[in-house]
């Protein structure tokens, strides 16, 4: 169990850790189709056991996987709730090429302050989702249909720019900006973020992929897992509705703070 594997695309990983992986890919998917921030399960056990010995190969391998739950998650929403394909493609487009230009800019910016940046906001978004019960029980648009799709645009592109850079949130940022500034309810947003969100993983994949950095033997093992879970999960949202999302909103989101505000404090 806990001799290593030496299968090809596995790095120095055993069975134990393997079954691991495995099982945080599953629950991240789960969480990820819901709400979001499956990457707040998944990233963590990969740097934990850090396969490949570099942070870089936990990374790209984790897109791999993310790619294969959001779509699955995309796929299962689309037959269970109405979206908005038009400006849910545009958003995905443009957040496509902010997640380009995060990947791209990555080494160049400081992490510890972005850190900072993201710890802030997703403390405000928490309060603000808290303190309103009723936000993103229904459908409420607050722009006519022309500035909707720029205010999705603009936030799209932003928030791929910073996934690109790995950053954590994404997903749970992006059904705050649908639910909070255009109006969505939660299911809707949920199902529209998940679009969105392999738009941003296939950008940032664009840079991890020809630089050879994926362990594909395990990538394509927690990506099963987290299409098992993104299924499961999706389905659970589109049948149990918007207040339950908005429960596991909340839960994702304390969850990022903490982990975030360990990490500054801890220096890592």
């Amino acid at each position: 169990m806990l001799a290593a594997l030496n299968w090809p695309g596995f790095a120095d990983l055993s069975l134990a850790g393997l079954l691991f992986l495995g099982s945080a890919a599953f629950l991240a998917g789960a969480v990820d189709a819901i709400v979001g921030g499956g990457g707040l399960i998944q990233l963590p056990a990969l740097m934990l056991l850090l396969p490949g010995g570099e942070v870089i190969y936990s990374l790209a391998t984790n897109k791999v996987s993310s790619i294969a739950g959001t779509a699955a998650a995309a796929r299962t929403y689309a037959k269970r709730t109405p979206i908005d394909w038009r400006s849910a493609l545009s958003m995905a487009l443009v957040a496509l090429l902010g997640s380009l230009g995060g990947a791209a800019l990555a080494d160049a910016l400081p992490s510890q302050v972005l850190n900072v940046i993201v710890l802030v906001a997703l403390a405000v978004v928490g309060v603000y989702i808290w303190r309103k019960p009723g936000l993103g029980s229904a459908d409420v648009p607050r722009f006519e249909r022309g500035r909707q799709l720029v205010v999705m645009l603009i936030g799209g592109a932003l928030i791929g720019f910073w996934d690109g850079i790995a950053g954590p949130g994404t997903g749970s940022f992006l059904v705050f900006l649908l639910v909070g500034l255009v109006g969505f309810a939660f299911v809707t947003a949920s199902a529209t973020a998940k679009i969105v969100n392999v738009a941003t993983n296939i950008g940032a994949l664009t840079f991890f992929i020809p630089a050879g950095k994926v362990l594909w033997g395990l990538a394509l093992v927690m990506a099963s897992c987290n299409m098992a879970g993104s299924v499961l999960g999706a389905a659970m949202a589109a049948k149990r509705g918007s207040g339950f999302v908005r429960r596991v909103f909340l839960t994702v989101v304390v969850g990022l703070v903490i982990s975030l505000g360990w990490k500054l404090a801890a220096g890592v």
